[in-house]
């Protein structure tokens, strides 16, 4: 098979590959396993690529200067202008910690590295999904990775005139193998790390192998032979697509059925049934030709549409925003990318787009490194939209407020106040983890403190994750040795499945908590209600806020827009089910909340919010807190 060769069936697999990624993002309740475009992509890269190095290799025509510059020719131009485009758009549209964010994915996505940065971005507060709009970069940064390593590894086996069948098996199972080690005790790394996913492109590179050795003497497949893989791999990938689902230990073992699927479209070649009866369709090989640019857009407008609604786009916004990847990426491929990858092969094209891209990197990183660039904004939008929050230091994270994946008993000695008269404990999710910073600056030294928090983690005995369990009963086994006082009960209330008007599972079983401290000893227990729920992030609120203030623009103490109804309820319900159970509460929607609407900052401290995401209390708003529940004579 020639260089030049080329399959209109590979392109229609392109096509189906994009559309359920698109489709998948877009709708994701259409296609749940839709996802899986990526790892067909990977398949048909390594099966392409590989061809093209062994056939070169095997004329002594390979070079790498020009392996890379077609590399260059084939990945940046549309890539840059995406990432430009991202960061003007960004530019009137983020705020300050957004903006930064934005900055270093396009730094990590000009150094193709992007996979690593969301690596080591993972955690309990890490952004949602749905507000990085270059998240699917991570795909592009695995594939590079893959091709820094790979020519150089034929090229030697080559010119040890071995076959490098041997050598695409070995680093093909060692690579499922580490996938199959680390996709529950660590599915982060699974999904993000070459390591884990190079076997992908491995097994496309097998089958450029497995071809490439039959090619001198190849007897044309048998029709039959060609229409069964041609069907069972349509079937395979047809069955990932529409039954997978965000649920599944992925990669793992399930994405064989993905990636054999591709395998065998592939093998079957032009004239398997599936492969000319659909894939070779007109409409489908356009798809793919544009796929590429249709991959880079689609995602940043769905992403900022999300980001602009403050939660999931209608779905009138979601088609128009499919429709706009459609004609953008029509446009890149004619307008910039055919004309630079196909044109005259100029090697100042190649200089050219490296220089371009090393420029756009650097503004990337300027932008992270000078925090999303503030001095965008006018003074007194500057007080809120530069807020800049470090919510672990003062909640003493990861040692009294402990992640998820952390020992049950993971506590440190210090958790348990030592110094007070009174003794007290804090107990609950991260939203106490976040109410203790106020009460310890309010109550100082006059109540020995502790603090028993975990992520997710709310402070009821005999449900949620088996760590969780766990870890509750570990603590109220403390606090029965410890003997305090008083214990506060605080978490996400609405987030746990508790039904106040009714019975059910969660609320049976935090009653009971409440029943067993009282069994032991425990003189006040506190029930701290659910705090305002707003449906973004409070910054970003005041900004809108602001911006729709005319023809004065002011910064609200109040909003009454953009809150959850939800707490209001299980607010009243809470008060109405506790007045009866010897219980202290204490509710948070009357102390933030009038008929004006519910507190964002300090009173006449713009700077000084109250929460800085959805709901989590700052050091400032659990100071307020804590103030009040002093002077009501809750605590000392």
């Amino acid at each position: 098979m020639p260089d030049d060769a080329y399959r209109r069936d590979i392109d229609g697999m392109r096509a189906i590959a994009v559309l359920a990624v698109v489709v998948f993002h877009a709708f994701p309740h259409l296609l749940p396993g839709g996802y899986v475009g990526v790892d067909v992509f990977f398949v048909i890269s390594g099966y392409l690529i590989s061809g093209v190095i062994c056939r070169q290799l095997a004329r002594n025509r390979f070079s790498f200067v020009d392996f890379y510059a077609r590399r260059i020719r084939r990945i940046l131009p549309a890539l840059l202008v995406v990432l430009v485009a991202c960061y003007a758009f960004g530019w009137i549209a983020l705020l300050p910690d957004e903006y930064q964010q934005l900055g270093k994915h396009i730094a990590a996505g000009m150094g193709f590295v992007s996979n690593f940065a969301l690596w080591n971005e993972s955690g309990y507060f890490d952004a949602a999904a749905s507000a990085k709009p270059l998240l699917h970069l991570w795909s592009l940064g695995i594939e590079e990775q893959f091709y820094l390593v790979w020519p150089l590894a034929l090229w030697a086996v080559a010119k040890m005139r071995r076959n490098a069948l041997g050598l695409v098996i070995g680093l093909g199972i060692i690579s499922f193998a580490i996938n199959l080690a680390t996709v529950h005790r660590w599915p982060v790394a699974a999904f993000y790390s070459p390591l884990s996913r190079f076997w992908e492109l491995q097994l496309g590179c097998l089958l450029a192998l497995l071809t490439h050795e039959w090619e001198p003497n190849r007897i044309s497949m048998p029709r039959w032979i060609a229409d069964v893989l041609s069907i069972a791999g349509a079937v395979a990938l047809g069955i990932s697509i529409a039954r997978f689902d965000n649920k599944l230990a992925f990669p793992g073992a399930f994405a064989l059925l993905p990636t054999g699927g591709t395998f065998l479209l592939i093998a079957s070649g032009p004239g398997g049934w599936f492969n000319r009866h659909v894939l070779s369709r007109n409409v489908l090989v356009w798809i793919g030709l544009i796929s590429y640019p249709l991959y880079l857009w689609h995602w940043p407008i769905l992403s900022f549409a999300s980001i602009v609604e403050m939660g999931t786009p209608p779905t009138t916004t979601r088609v128009v925003a499919v429709l706009a990847s459609f004609a953008l990426a029509l446009a890149t491929y004619l307008l910039i990318e055919k004309p630079i990858r196909f044109g005259p092969r100029r090697s100042f094209k190649a200089v050219a787009l490296v220089a371009f891209s090393v420029l756009v990197g650097m503004v990337g990183f300027a932008t992270f490194a000078g925090g999303g660039l503030p001095a965008r904004f006018p003074a007194e939008v500057r007080a809120f939209a530069d807020f800049q929050y470090e919510y672990k230091t003062d909640a003493r994270y990861p040692d009294c407020w402990l992640s998820g994946t952390q020992p049950f008993d993971g506590f440190a000695p210090f958790c348990t106040g030592s110094t007070g008269n009174d003794r007290a404990v804090v107990w609950g999710d991260s939203h106490a983890a976040r109410l203790y910073p106020g009460l310890k600056a309010v109550l100082g030294d006059k109540v020995a403190l502790s603090q028993f928090t975990r992520d997710a983690c709310p402070p009821m005995l005999g449900v949620a994750t088996p760590v969780c369990e766990q870890s509750n009963a570990w603590i109220f086994a403390q606090i029965a040795r410890i003997k305090p006082q008083t214990v506060i009960l605080f978490c996400y209330w609405t987030g746990y499945q508790v039904d106040w008007k009714m019975a059910s599972p969660a609320k049976d079983a935090f009653l009971k908590t409440v029943v067993e401290l009282q069994k032991a000893g425990v003189e006040k227990v506190v029930v701290v209600g659910p705090a305002p729920r707003w449906k973004g992030a409070l910054p970003k609120l005041l900004y809108k806020a602001w911006t729709e203030s005319r023809p004065f623009h002011v910064i609200p103490e109040r909003l009454a827009t953009d809150l959850e109804p939800m707490v209001f309820e299980a607010d009243r319900d809470m008060r109405q089910e506790l007045s009866s159970r010897n219980v202290t509460y204490v509710s948070l929607i009357d102390m933030f909340c009038t008929d004006e609407g519910c507190l964002t900052h300090a009173p006449d401290a713009p700077t000084h919010l109250v929460t800085w995401d959805y709901g989590h209390l700052t050091t400032d708003g659990a100071t307020l807190v804590a103030r009040r529940i002093v002077a009501d004579g809750v605590l000392p």
